[in-house]
């Protein structure tokens, strides 16, 4: 199950966030800017654009497989809390 899109598109959307953070910090560091900047932008275009692919992928496969279908949601929000956990503790 895990070679269909709706299952390692949203994951590859997180790890490519937490990317996005961590290039961040060992670019500029963790002072705050004023403006939030590009960087910024798109973190929150991947984190948000992917709400509605695991919605449609839970709509979608929980009914047919759910034991292998909570398994992947679980690895698919294990990878959203990580490319969340950076921006959450640096108070960005």
């Amino acid at each position: 199950m895990f070679r269909k899109p709706g299952a390692y598109v949203p994951v590859a959307m997180s790890l490519a966030a937490l990317g996005i953070v961590l290039a961040r910090i060992a670019l500029f560091g963790v002072a705050r800017e004023p403006d939030e900047g590009a960087a910024a932008h798109w973190w929150q275009l991947l984190m948000g654009g992917q709400l509605p692919l695991i919605a449609v992928f839970m709509y979608r496969w929980l009914p047919r497989a759910p034991r292998a279908a909570l398994l992947l949601f679980g690895l698919q929000a294990a990878a959203a809390l990580a490319a969340l956990a950076p921006v959450y503790f640096l108070k960005w």
